[in-house]
């Protein structure tokens, strides 16, 4: 058990990990892209729109099969969504900034010099022949698909991950070990905003051109930082959490109090293996017609307890007025304060 809960809190603490690089990554992903703030919260909600996909699907057939494992194909899952948010990185070539930006803010607007009939205050310049403007570019479909791929696979780590903890686990011991999970998940944003601040300060050719030949630096509107490398290691980081599932077994023996008598047979069977199994397990295998029908009663019925709608209402309302702000704090603070999008990272 303890090496389940060590394994599910690396698993936690990437997850949020993960999810921290993208936010910090935002304005980065603008001015690569020349994409709009509107299509960047839309890239950047494919995670939550592959979680939704399949999060009750996931919840309640992985439940039957061999959790651990399912739980290190979500982490491998996460693993390619991350190396595939990176992927345009590599085949866009390089980054061609503006030959003109405004000096008096941080700005990530997408205003071309080189149009000859745009009049805009702060800019002042003519066409010429080192014009340069970075095109738009549909690239960002890929980073969109990365996040829906994360999204998918961080779907059973949550519910797969606490129903194992309380099958097998003490009664009492269960809200301490759900208590570590979060605590350790709290660390994932710290360190991933870190990271972005850090990425954020090299320039986002750097190892594929020559730096000596630019002449901006990160203060510089039109800069934009190694994005892509915080999504490397993501996906490296993902990668290792989900190997120590492949070794852990579909069941542990359950931890009992001192003194206290074994379950009767009705409510936990012994395996093969001697480990006792919930009765849950124990029954045999569902037919996936029958199981499907099963899932629209299952849903139907959690969905029917007011208790329960009322919880999910609040956790709606409570993750709804920070999630806005986690992805759009660094650009405002760019553009309010003038700040460079590393320090912006560093501070939210």
């Amino acid at each position: 058990m303890k090496v389940f809960i060590a394994a599910l809190s690396f698993a936690y603490f990437t997850k949020a990990f993960s999810g921290a690089t993208m936010k910090s990554s935002v304005t980065q992903l603008e001015r690569r892209f020349s994409i709009s703030s509107s299509t960047a919260g839309f890239v950047d909600g494919g995670f939550e729109m592959g979680n939704l996909l399949v999060i009750a699907f996931v919840s309640y057939y992985g439940a039957k099969l061999h959790r651990p494992r399912v739980i290190a194909l979500g982490c491998f899952v996460m693993s390619l969504g991350s190396f595939l948010t990176a992927v345009p990185h590599f085949f866009m070539g390089y980054y061609k900034f503006e030959t003109l930006s405004r000096s008096s803010d941080n700005t990530t607007l997408n205003i071309s010099p080189c149009s000859s009939n745009q009049t805009v205050a702060g800019l002042e310049g003519i066409p010429g022949a080192d014009c340069e403007k970075e095109t738009s570019s549909n690239a960002w479909i890929y980073v969109l698909l990365g996040n829906v791929l994360r999204g998918i696979g961080e779907t059973p780590i949550t519910p797969l991950g606490i129903s194992y903890l309380d099958d097998f686990s003490k009664e009492e011991d269960s809200p301490f070990y759900v208590g570590i999970l979060h605590a350790i998940a709290m660390i994932g944003p710290m360190a991933g905003f870190l990271l972005g601040s850090l990425v954020a300060r090299l320039y986002v050719d750097i190892g594929f051109m020559d730096l000596s030949t630019i002449h901006i630096t990160p203060n510089d509107s039109r800069w934009v930082g190694a994005w892509w490398l915080g999504f490397i290691v993501a996906g490296f980081v993902h990668l290792l959490s989900g190997i120590p599932f492949c070794f852990l077994p579909k069941s542990l023996n359950v931890e009992e109090e001192p003194g206290l008598t074994q379950k009767p047979p009705e409510a936990a069977q012994p395996n093969g293996d001697g480990c006792q199994l919930p009765k849950s397990e124990t029954q045999g295998v569902v037919k996936w017609t029958s199981g499907l029908k099963d899932f629209f009663k299952s849903l139907k019925r959690v969905l029917s307890n007011r208790m329960y709608t009322l919880l999910l209402c609040i956790s709606l309302l409570q993750f709804s007025s920070f999630i806005g702000y986690l992805t759009y704090n660094p650009k405002y603070m760019e553009q309010q304060y003038g700040q460079s999008a590393s320090r912006s990272n560093f501070i939210t």
